[in-house]
């Protein structure tokens, strides 16, 4: 597996909040859900119901989209990550795995009867501007393989 870049890494974990894009064949719908990140799957864990209207068009079609933002008026500081990815319901050890990652995190959220999912992570553009004017830190899973959606 391709290593996930550590400017990457850094500003995800230092956030809790994505924005989730999905799509079937006859919508798109997006959700703000929170996250922990889970470093050896290069994925973030999230909760969402299973009656949700992302969570059902994400069992249609696991191929999703995102964005994590930071909020700032100053242009010299503006960082944003968008992302393409696949998610999957946690199950058996990544179930257990997942709650682990995710209640250490956000301890409060214990006894949540929503399901756990994982969205492992495909391509992740960073952009930075600590690092220069519209400086872009790119990543893909398999350098070999097209980005999912580009």
């Amino acid at each position: 597996m391709n290593e996930l870049d550590k400017n990457i890494v850094h500003f995800i974990k230092k956030h809790h909040v994505f924005n989730l894009a999905v799509c079937n064949h006859e919508k798109i719908w997006t959700a703000s859900c929170f996250y922990a990140f889970w470093n050896e799957k290069n994925a973030l864990v999230f909760l969402s119901d299973d009656e949700t209207q992302h969570a059902k068009m994400m069992m249609q079609n696991p191929v999703v989209a995102g964005t994590i933002a930071l909020e700032t008026r100053i242009i010299g500081k503006i960082q944003g990550l968008q992302f393409t990815g696949m998610v999957e319901k946690a199950e058996n050890e990544s179930l257990a795995m997942a709650k682990k990652i995710y209640y250490k995190r956000f301890p409060y959220a214990l006894g949540t009867q929503s399901t756990f999912w994982i969205l492992t992570l495909h391509y992740a553009k960073l952009t930075d501007n600590r690092l220069g004017f519209g400086k872009k830190i790119i990543w893909q899973l398999n350098k070999t393989e097209k980005p999912i959606l580009k």
